[in-house]
């Protein structure tokens, strides 16, 4: 099958198996699934709960008031030990893993948001399995996601995947509430442009208290994502084995069908964003040529620029008649940028003292007119 760039969502009720501490046996089982993921070409992002539950076993299950500062002290406990179960679990493979924690505000601000996309390419690039959690020991209020259901959506859209899988404790969603009724069926597909009320109404809480989700939250994100062009599928986390039908499109737990191509999410997002910003750049003959063929734009193919703009805005692209062709998100700030048109790419780190890569705009980041 296609290598495709998949999201997975492991809640605490997952790792946990619904007990009071990670259940080790079933990360060794979910390690395993995702790693062959990994080695078949897959690139594979994990947003993990378990901190808080891993904590609270470190310090010996204290009762402790509910409330964000005692949460806080368990995820900081719990979270260096996390990370190293699946550092540990992930090096019997020979695949390294890479600790990320946000906060809404790191997805809400523009400069942060284009550092978190950034870091997160890179580690796909490098083949390193990110692993991602809100940053709860500096969470207020303010800037809290909440859960990590909602997280995975968010980061779903930040490297635009082409799956997320949210894993919980049940098949998918149900007709009705299965622990009150027992001829509950799974719902196998939401197509619907608006998720039809019922199944608003039917999703619930959680069951106990260590994961601060539940199926509505899940709902939530599933709706999110496949807003920005990602399908998503709601599955039963004791089934790990079940993420290769997932990835093959068969009917596994709940699927939720993108509303639009990511190809019209990002030419949607590139598009408002270059209507708020004049930057634009003049390209030679052969920089529009090797752009059409595929390839980056190189400082050496630059002959003007103007409009002031920021690292990670979006700027207009002209050929040398002035005409404008193409869409990119540049790598580097209009000052900057004067200081290397023209100048070959190793001649950046001499110029600015640092490089944020040898392209101007990496053809991952074009959009054609």
């Amino acid at each position: 099958m296609p290598a495709q760039r998949i999201v997975i969502k492991l809640g605490t009720s997952t790792l946990t198996q619904g007990k009071t501490e990670i259940s080790m046996e079933h990360m060794i089982e979910l390690v395993r699934v995702i790693a062959r993921l990994h080695q078949e070409g897959h690139q594979v992002i994990l947003v993990s709960s378990g901190a808080m539950a891993v904590g609270s076993s470190i310090m010996g299950h204290p009762m402790l008031p509910r409330h964000i500062p005692a949460k806080q002290m368990l995820a900081a406990v719990g979270q260096s030990r996390l990370m190293e179960i699946y550092s540990q679990l992930f090096g019997y493979y020979q695949i390294p893993v890479g600790q990320v924690l946000l906060t809404r505000e790191d997805l809400s601000n523009r400069r942060r948001y284009l550092n978190a996309r950034n870091t997160l390419e890179a580690m796909m690039q490098y083949r390193v399995v990110p692993v991602i959690n809100e940053n709860d020991t500096v969470s207020t209020e303010e800037i809290r996601l909440g859960d990590n259901d909602n997280l995975s959506a968010l980061v779903s859209n930040v490297v635009e995947a082409d799956l997320l899988v949210l894993f919980t404790d049940q098949d998918g969603l149900f007709t009705a509430d299965p622990r009150g009724h027992p001829d509950a069926k799974v719902v196998a597909e939401i197509t619907d442009n608006e998720i039809p009320e019922e199944i608003w109404k039917v999703a619930g809480g959680t069951a106990n208290g260590l994961g601060t989700g539940g199926m509505f939250t899940k709902i939530q994100a599933a709706d999110l994502a496949r807003r920005s062009g990602c399908a998503v599928v709601i599955s039963n986390g004791k089934h790990p084995e079940r993420i290769w039908d997932i990835v093959a499109g068969k009917e596994v737990g709940t699927r939720f069908t993108p509303l639009i191509t990511k190809l019209e999410s990002r030419k949607r997002y590139m598009l408002a964003e270059a209507r708020h910003n004049g930057g634009w750049l003049q390209l030679d003959k052969g920089a529009v040529a090797a752009l059409r063929d595929g390839g980056s734009l190189l400082p050496v193919g630059i002959t003007n620029t103007g409009g002031n703009f920021a690292r990670g805005d979006i700027v207009k692209m002209k050929d040398e008649k002035g005409k404008e062709f193409a869409l990119g998100m540049i790598n580097y700030n209009y000052e900057d940028l004067l200081k290397i048109i023209g100048l070959q790419s190793q001649e950046i780190e001499q110029v600015l003292g640092y490089n944020y890569g040898m392209e101007v705009v990496h053809h991952n980041n074009l959009l054609f007119l």
